[in-house]
């Protein structure tokens, strides 16, 4: 049968085909199975590369590195967009008691981090603690002083404190007017450790300048004493002279101010930071739209650089209020020096609190501790009358040298320690 064998043939032949190329008649994979094969393939290599990466000491190590960054800005952020009102003096003790955990957790690891080495944490903590307590402050400043009277400096270091003005040094309550009517009672003397200064060549330069300025503003006062004794001198000289007057002692510091600042200075500082519309033939001029939002934050930057020669170290703090634009005298060489409240009340606080204002355009109130020689200036805040400040005491000081001076002196009997 003819018709047969070519069938055969080519049946045979397409079965040898097959046997010799089975994959070309496997079944291929659906579309769904690629999809799982390729995940499987994937999972598989990431599990293969976390394994790796956790095995690698360097990838660990970075990692901790940076979870500790990412805990310090969550704490960071945390304590800094606490509302005003939320904040208590519980608070601040358990940030505390945070910052005393984080110091013994550091010491019991074997091996500290970078960021354990710089305190990074702690220093979050610290961060939160301090805008805390301003919040405190803004929110109840008798709280603040009683909490701060607590915590320092046990737990919070003095300096790390916004504002210093009624809190105790350790067992030393600061300075504070009597309550009842007597003006002639002794102040006690500041039985702190005399501050060693240190001047540098600018605070140098500007005291020589000041004296220069002081003996012509004096009519020739000068003394043989060298640095600030000599100035002392000199201010101390001019304040017993003969009919001598508070008024006359605030005119004279306020035109030696003026000739320090140079005629450059207070325009511009009037201009650009108090507000004041200079004279430019308009109906505004000499009209004052200031002073601007960060004037008493920027002086407080740049007072400390060059009025250092006359009080010494100071630095940038917040005012009773909460806000910035205070500095914290942190021992003041004027008073320290002088040991004399006079000086410190006719030559010093009652004359810079009028230039501020008067030429600057700028409020300014000091408030002078005369228990540990610390001093306050506040820019932006206007000052009480001596005589109305519950801060300020009317006694002379008991160690005062001028004071005995003064019993002698045909000076003027309305210029006094108080007012």
């Amino acid at each position: 049968m003819p018709s047969s064998r070519p069938s055969l043939l080519m049946q045979h032949s397409s079965e040898a085909r097959h046997q010799r190329h089975p994959t070309q008649i496997s079944e291929q994979p659906t579309s769904e199975q690629k999809i799982s094969i390729t995940t499987e393939s994937k999972a598989a290599v990431t599990t293969n590369h976390s394994s790796s990466s956790e095995d690698n000491p360097v990838v660990v190590r970075l990692l901790a590195e940076l979870q500790e960054v990412g805990d310090s800005i969550s704490i960071s952020y945390n304590y800094l967009s606490q509302p005003i009102q939320d904040v208590s003096p519980e608070d601040i003790v358990k940030i505390c008691d945070a910052i005393d955990a984080q110091l013994q957790a550091v010491e019991r690891k074997d091996e500290q981090l970078i960021m354990d080495t710089i305190g990074l944490k702690i220093k979050a903590l610290e961060l939160g603690r301090y805008h805390s307590l301003v919040k405190l402050m803004k929110k109840d400043y008798d709280s603040y002083v009683a909490t701060s009277a607590f915590l320092s400096p046990s737990r919070i270091d003095r300096g790390d404190l916004p504002n210093l003005q009624d809190v105790p040094f350790n067992d030393i309550m600061p300075s504070m007017a009597l309550k009842n009517d007597v003006t002639d009672e002794l102040v006690e003397d500041c039985t702190l450790e005399e501050l060693q200064f240190n001047d540098s060549i600018l605070d140098k330069v500007l005291l020589y300048i000041f004296r220069n300025l002081v003996e012509k503003n004096t009519g020739g006062v000068s003394s043989s004493k060298k640095g600030i004794d000599g100035l002392l001198d000199q201010g101390r000289t001019f304040m017993l002279q003969s009919n001598q007057t508070a008024e006359a002692q605030h005119k004279m510091v306020s035109d030696t101010l003026g000739g320090l600042m140079t005629p450059v200075l207070p325009p511009f500082y009037r201009i650009f930071m108090s507000g004041i519309v200079p004279k430019l033939g308009t109906d505004f001029d000499g009209k004052q739209v200031g002073p601007w939002f960060y004037a008493p934050w920027l002086t407080t930057i740049v007072t400390p650089t060059f009025f250092g020669f006359l009080v010494g170290p100071s630095k940038p703090n917040r005012r009773k209020d909460g806000q910035r634009g205070g500095l914290v005298v942190e021992k003041c060489k004027f008073l320290q020096e002088s040991g004399c409240k006079g000086l410190c009340l006719h030559q010093c606080k009652i004359p810079a609190q009028q230039f501020f204002k008067n030429e600057l355009g700028l409020e300014l109130s000091v408030s002078p501790n005369f228990a540990t020689q610390e001093c306050q200036w506040s820019f932006g805040e206007t000052p009480l009358p001596p005589n109305e400040d519950p801060s300020f005491p009317s006694g002379c000081l008991k160690g005062c040298e001028s004071r005995a001076a003064m019993v002698y002196s045909p000076a003027d009997s309305a210029m006094s320690c108080s007012s």
